[in-house]
């Protein structure tokens, strides 16, 4: 069977990595040799194949950000009432990151989950302990549905982290991700770049910028990426993207921007590792298990006749930006966008117990189709004002989204002679193989049908929302943020039936700042969170989940409840050119929903994380930046409910969960990147990400071992357009995992992959 025997408009990734080849040709072939023997020194940059800096870049080059994006923050980032880390162009630069997993592996308190077929492949962050799949935001609007996000179009990310659902509406228990977009300047630019790396690594990036009139500009980001896996037999991830925008009305009262973001993929996705049973009963519970590769890191559980993973993403965005005054602005965002994957994979899975018994591995089938479709309004009216002899930075503004999720996929009829319990001998038609030598060009000789059957999940959103920074004297300031949501969902399943609920609720924050010196501040805040049934639509592993039309489940269906208290201080030093950052904090959700008796659950459990957080970003000396942080988590399940199976049924006794750590939740992590320029040209620079064990599951069962991570960079100004770049990620060859699931298995992160950049600007 061949392995893409479903048909799908992907395109191949090639064709666009040829087009930004032949259009990199044509635009800098009559340029470079001039350019380098005229451009002025402050225009030599570095750059890699994700991201361009320089005089040329509305960006700076600093690692230091003084203030996020959204307008919703109303002061500076260090008088901001809590904690918020942004990973500026810079950094995504330097480290050669390509994704999201990648930008943020630079700040810590932040794991991902892995996914499967009910759960969706796709970016799966845990922020503070919380499943923060669903509480992503492009430009400061939701991004719903499950994707794994590509950045050739992200100026920076900006992590917010505890409850902030006042901020962004439903979710957000352990924080939020805003990806800000590269768009239009008032300058003419072209940058590209091309990098060619070890796994038969290709990736190809072209920014352009044209101004074509005094007050409009174009920019177009193209992308194409093709590469192998270090360290792992098989595997293999193809995409290409294009994001055209443009904007009429800059440097005028009047801003109009259009915005456009396509992005493809075709891969043959990782299965994974599966755990292995320490026991090798074929009664064993697992009892603090890990992933067990067979004796060789390399091997591939799933198969090419029948694995496969397309995605696709197309968001289109029209803002329209007013300065009604020079201290007041309103700006209203229309935006749609339509994302969608198709898949099968194979999960490595040993709940049959066959990996101590048999040395084998039973290759389960896990499939996905789906499609999610948003449409958000948001009108914000932003500014300053005096009153009452105070001075206030206000947002305030209305939200109406309309989401749709269609989740369907695929029926397998196994072979005949072929059993999830895989005895030697009973391992027909490519279901099982072996743990240590597994075959991934193994025939599947079972059936694969589409099946259309599935749930399909709507939601209405209508918010209104208000924040404040209110400046009581020059050492004072009281930050407040408001916001009401209605929140009504549907779930429609084929088979079983239709659910709905409406939730209405108030969330809002409060920080007191103390300002002892013009650089630093010393804070105390509250805030909430509110997460409804069936918030995630179906996208995600919903811990409040709105079960379709399922008669004998009983459930309270209200919002689970977050707050967070904090205590921090944010001080610019060195000239204001570094920004130092400490909180400890207390993060409760209660109201969880929990199983209370057959078939019932109900909203009265309890969780817990007690955590510090320190952080450094900036420039110590002129050559040296820095960019750091160091996270505690001390997380318990309090109140987990009573002991029950998957099927809603009480087991009795005690539950096994209480007083556990959560999931995917390290007690220590660490990250450190540093870059020092030795001299005008030569850059070199190295990091090193530590993140302690992380249990796969509630019941802390099976989990992953802690791992250090060394990288190492460095970068040569060939010439003032042309510059190289070399990362060498995982220097030290580590095995090591990155997302851990609940149950089966655990995904194992790349090997030692080196990566030279050429990029050229001008």
């Amino acid at each position: 069977m061949p392995r893409h025997y479903v048909p799908t408009a992907v395109s191949s990734p090639r064709l666009l990595a040829s087009a930004i080849g032949v259009a990199m040709t044509a635009t800098s072939a009559g340029h470079l040799a001039f350019a380098a023997e005229t451009a002025p020194a402050k225009d030599s940059i570095s750059l890699d194949a994700t991201s361009i800096t320089g005089q040329a870049e509305a960006s700076s080059t600093d690692y230091k950000v003084e203030k996020a994006s959204s307008q919703k923050y109303t002061a500076p980032l260090v008088d901001t009432p809590r904690s918020v880390t942004v990973v500026p162009q810079q950094v995504l630069k330097d480290t050669g990151a390509v994704s999201l997993q990648d930008a943020l592996r630079t700040v810590p308190g932040i794991t991902f989950g892995a996914g499967e077929g009910g759960n969706p492949q796709g970016d799966r962050p845990f922020i503070r302990g919380f499943d923060s799949q669903s509480d992503t935001f492009l430009d400061g609007v939701r991004d719903t549905g499950a994707q794994t996000r590509e950045i050739f179009a992200i100026e920076s990310i900006e992590v917010s982290k505890g409850p902030n659902s006042s901020f962004g509406g439903r979710g957000s228990a352990g924080g939020s991700l805003n990806l800000v977009s590269k768009a239009p300047k008032q300058q003419d630019f072209t940058n590209g770049a091309f990098t060619y790396g070890s796994d038969q690594t290709r990736r190809y990036t072209l920014d352009v910028n044209r101004q074509f009139l005094d007050t409009a500009a174009f920019r177009l980001n193209l992308m194409s990426h093709e590469q192998n896996v270090a360290g792992r037999d098989s595997i293999n991830y193809d995409r290409w993207g294009v994001a055209p925008s443009v904007t009429f009305g800059l440097g005028t009262p009047t801003r109009v921007n259009l915005n456009y973001y396509h992005m493809e993929s075709d891969d043959l996705p990782d299965s994974g590792i599966p755990y292995g049973y320490t026991s090798a009963s074929a009664t064993a519970t697992h009892v603090h298990d890990k992933p067990t590769d067979g004796g060789d890191s390399d091997n591939f559980y799933g198969l090419k006749s029948r694995d496969f993973r397309k995605t696709r993403a197309d968001i289109s965005t029209l803002s329209i930006e007013h300065d009604i005054s020079d201290s007041m602005t309103i700006k209203n965002t229309l935006r749609h966008g339509n994302t969608g994957q198709d898949y099968i994979l194979t999960q490595p899975d040993d709940s049959q117990h066959n990996t101590n018994q048999f040395g084998t591995v039973w290759r389960r089938a896990n499939a996905r189709v789906s499609n999610t479709a948003t449409t958000t309004n948001q009108t914000d009216l932003f500014g300053e004002f005096q009153a009452l002899g105070f001075k206030h930075s206000y947002s305030t503004g209305l939200e109406f989204t309309r989401e749709e999720s269609k989740v369907t996929g695929y029926t397998f009829a196994n072979p005949a002679n072929s059993n999830p319990v895989c005895r030697p001998g009973v391992v027909a038609g490519g279901t099982c193989t072996s743990l240590g030598n597994p075959n991934p060009n193994d025939d599947y000789t079972g059936t694969i049908t589409r099946n259309y059957a599935g749930t399909e999940t709507t939601a209405n959103t209508r918010a209104a929302y208000v924040f404040d920074t209110i400046e009581l004297d020059p050492q004072w300031l009281v930050n407040l943020g408001l916001r009401y949501d209605t929140f009504d969902t549907k779930a429609k399943n084929t088979t079983t039936g239709k659910t709905s609920n409406d939730s209405n609720f108030w969330n809002w924050q409060a920080g007191l700042v103390w300002k002892p010196a013009e650089n630093g501040s010393i804070y105390v805040s509250y805030a909430t969170s509110a997460t409804p049934p069936g918030a995630m639509l179906n996208e995600g592993t919903d811990g409040n989940p709105l079960t379709a039309g399922n008669s004998t489940l009983q459930s309270a269906l209200e919002p689970e409840t977050t707050k967070n208290y904090e205590l921090g201080t944010k001080w610019d030093l060195f000239h204001n050119r570094v920004a130092l950052t400490a909180a400890i904090f207390r993060t409760e959700k209660e109201n969880t929903r929990v199983l209370v008796a057959n078939n019932t659950y109900e909203n009265s459990g309890t969780t817990r994380v007690d955590g510090i957080e320190l952080g450094a970003s900036g420039k110590i000396t002129d050559q040296w930046q820095v960019f750091a942080g160091y996270s505690y988590l001390k997380s318990e399940a309090v109140d987990p409910g009573e002991a029950g199976n998957r099927n809603a049924q009480l087991t009795g006794g005690a539950n096994p969960a209480k007083g556990n750590e959560l999931p995917n939740t390290p007690k220590n992590s660490f990250s450190l990147w540093t870059t020092y320029d030795v001299t005008d040209k030569l850059t070199l620079g190295g990091g090193a990400f530590y993140v302690d064990d992380v249990w796969g599951d509630l019941n802390n069962t099976v989990y992953v071992p802690s791992y250090v991570r060394y990288d190492a960079m460095a970068s040569y100004k060939l010439t003032k357009n042309v510059d190289l770049q070399l990362n060498v990620q995982n220097l030290t060859n580590e095995v090591y995992y990155d997302k851990a699931y609940a149950a089966h298995f655990a995904n194992q992160a790349a090997g030692r992959t080196a990566l030279l950049t050429t990029s050229f600007h001008f």
